[in-house]
């Protein structure tokens, strides 16, 4: 049989916006693997990436559209005809329409495909509905506000940048899980005589490739950077020529707030001895070009963009953006490459509709009124793994009254709570184009293999649907090739760089950037501004996070192996991540005699959740650590987290909870 190798881009919810080389033969992708010519991450993948043939062609795959026929939540269902679920799905809508008015319908969807089309075409379908619209914050909505207060829409800078660095922070980011081809310039900046460190709340596996390890209380990374710039500051390890020409408010900042920060105040709110703190200052304040690559988790506090916003302020007192090799990289927006306003299609919400937000999901499905929320479509997302406050989204979706669609690849948690599922194409499946928010490469991908049994792409499915509803745009009638053409054709200015015919050929391109961009300062003063007249709190503070009365922070951080939910449907990977465990420091263990291996629950106001646990000095006491989010069912570690929303752009604040342990008096499975 003839095989055929072909271009495609990994979708899921990572920095890196890989590019794949997919091994085809017998319309079927036996093999993938990394694209050496990408600019940036060259070949390499991530082990979830590696074999990724075994998700696209998993035997758990959905084929068919599916009808639940018993409880919900039971998993209990029968196959249904495409037409049938169509039908059915606009016939329902109808009714709800009529009975309470369109905003009783709810989308829910996030990132569980990054495609500019894919994961953007249900805006268009849902504004002409007049549904409800959903405000998208669970991940670091808080993160880019905060950036955005001090450095407006300044560009990131290329990630290359850090190979020049002699100085670099991983700041609460495992890079190891998150972000290798990062990983990677770091590796090659410190064979060129970077030293490199760590910021975190506990020893991520990304420990092992650093130089030293600064253990953080749980949200007090604001305090730190302040106490840093006390010092930079008092010892006079600051840029004067550079805060001047393009710094605004350093005179107010130091005045008005740094007293308030010194080493030992510093020391007693982050839990980090003050000779650390003075040597971090030293290090950071005495560098060529230090870089600080941050990450999100930080973020998801009560007091995550304030967080940020302090943290970023860091780089303009040492000059760090004029030198080769420094700054601060949070995030990558290119969302400009695009005209993504011809997929979103805000033109057809006729009247604004009321938002909901994603992070409180389980109050909308069983608080929210005037309507209720009768209709939910889900689509690449598993709220009732990933989103806070599990116990609540689950007792809405087992409302009998609410008509639940789940459009997915396999029979995760939420879709066993679905009226009818739609089973969904993979990227290998169906036609996009992508960009990243870790590097500067854009790539249109065609579909490389034809559809799993009858799965169907989103934008087939709005289709479908804008067809049962009786919309008549010629927008709904376009096929997918034609919507992306409008992405980039007329081209914005930002993709006249770009070599058309390679991306539309399917090769990775990179956006160009201009000269001195590291130092034009697209804010409202033209500076990087510490001071910001536009924000309630002018000036960078530091803000306690919320916590809860319980004894430990509870950090549900990423695992190697999975991505949010992702990946669960591959056994070669769960075999790798295991059971959930529940990391302790051994002498937090001893205080409540607990042992290595036991099994023990996991507690707070809003639920339990059993764990095994694992015994380390790699997690600090008073913190505990779980990686990955499983199936399972049950219901994991976002039982025990919170809808409270952060500081500012309405984030979620994951990583802001408190819980106590005990032993679990009976057994328990996954």
């Amino acid at each position: 049989m003839k095989s055929e190798l072909k271009r495609s881009v990994c979708p899921y919810d990572c920095p890196d916006a890989c590019a794949l080389l997919v091994e085809v033969v017998d319309r079927q992708a036996v093999k993938v693997k990394g694209d050496p010519e990408h600019p940036y991450t060259k070949g390499t993948l991530c082990p979830k990436m590696d074999h990724y043939e075994r998700t696209v062609h998993s035997p758990e795959r959905l084929t068919h559209p599916l009808l639940r026929i018993g409880k919900k939540g039971a998993g209990q269902f029968k196959p249904i005809t495409w037409d049938e679920a169509i039908q059915e799905i606009a016939d329902r809508w109808k009714d709800i329409i009529s009975q309470y008015e369109a905003e009783a319908i709810l989308p829910y969807s996030y990132a569980g495909t990054m495609g500019a089309v894919q994961r953007n075409c249900g805006e268009g379908f849902f504004y002409r509905l007049g549904a409800s619209r959903l405000a998208r914050t669970i991940c670091s909505s808080a993160k880019g506000y905060g950036w955005a207060s001090v450095m407006g829409e300044t560009l990131a800078p290329h990630p290359d940048e850090v190979k020049k660095s002699d100085f670099i922070i991983l700041w609460g980011t495992n890079a190891l899980a998150t972000n290798i081809h990062l990983l990677h310039n770091v590796q090659e900046a410190k064979k060129c005589g970077a030293t490199v460190w760590l910021v975190d709340t506990y020893e991520n596996p990304t420990a092992q490739m650093v130089d030293k390890v600064v253990l953080v209380r749980p949200g007090s990374d604001g305090a730190l950077a302040l106490g840093i710039m006390h010092i930079l500051v008092r010892e006079g390890w600051i840029d004067h020529a550079f805060i001047e020409q393009h710094v605004q408010g350093f005179e107010q900042f130091c005045a008005e707030v740094l007293p308030d920060y010194p080493p030992d105040k510093v020391s007693l709110i982050t839990g980090i001895d003050v000779s650390l703190l003075e040597e971090m200052a030293l290090q950071y304040g005495r560098s060529r070009a230090p870089f600080i690559s941050l990450g999100s988790g930080l973020c998801r506090y009560g007091n995550g963009a304030m967080t940020v916003r302090t943290i970023t302020c860091l780089p303009a007192l040492v000059g760090a953006w004029s030198k080769p090799g420094g700054g601060l990289f949070s995030s990558i927006s290119t969302s400009k490459a695009f005209n993504m306003e011809r997929v979103t299609r805000e033109d057809f919400l006729r009247t604004p509709t009321r938002i909901v937000n994603m992070n409180q999901l389980g109050y909308a499905l069983t608080e929210l009124s005037s309507p209720p929320i009768m209709g939910l479509y889900v689509y690449h997302s598993n709220p009732a793994v990933v989103a806070p406050d599990q116990t609540m989204i689950l007792k809405g979706l087992m409302r009998e009254d609410l008509f639940t669609v789940v459009h997915e690849r396999f029979m995760t948690d939420t879709a066993r709570y679905a009226d009818i599922i739609l089973p969904a194409t993979s990227s290998l499946e169906h036609a996009d184009i992508y960009r990243s928010y870790g590097h500067y490469g854009i790539q249109r991908a065609a579909a490389v293999i034809p559809p799993v049994g009858e799965a169907k792409s989103n934008w087939e499915v709005f289709q479908l649907l804008a067809q049962a509803m009786n919309f008549d745009e010629p927008y709904f009638s376009q096929n997918v090739d034609e919507v992306i053409n409008q992405l980039i054709d007329p081209p914005t200015e930002w993709l006249k760089g770009v070599d058309p015919e390679r991306l539309q050929e399917g090769y990775p391109v990179e956006l160009s950037l201009p000269e001195n961009y590291k130092t034009t300062f697209h804010t409202p003063s033209g500076k990087i501004e510490l001071y910001n007249p536009n924000e309630a709190d002018s000036l960078p503070r530091y803000f306690e996070p919320y916590g809860d009365d319980a004894p430990f922070y509870l950090m549900s951080a990423p695992s190697l192996y999975s991505l949010n939910s992702s990946f669960n449907e591959r056994p070669d990977l769960l075999r790798k991540k295991k059971a959930p465990c529940l990391q302790m420091n051994s002498k937090d263990a001893e205080k409540k005699n607990l042992q290595d291996g036991q099994r023990v629950i996991a507690f707070n106001e809003r639920g339990q959740v059993p764990f095994i646990l694992k015994l380390t000095s790699k997690v600090p006491q008073g913190v505990l650590v779980t990686e990955g989010l499983f199936w399972n069912g049950e219901g994991g570690v976002n039982v025990l987290t919170s809808q409270r929303l952060t500081d500012r752009a309405a984030g979620s604040t994951l990583y802001d909870v408190k819980v106590d342990v005990r032993l679990a008096k009976t057994s328990f499975g996954r």
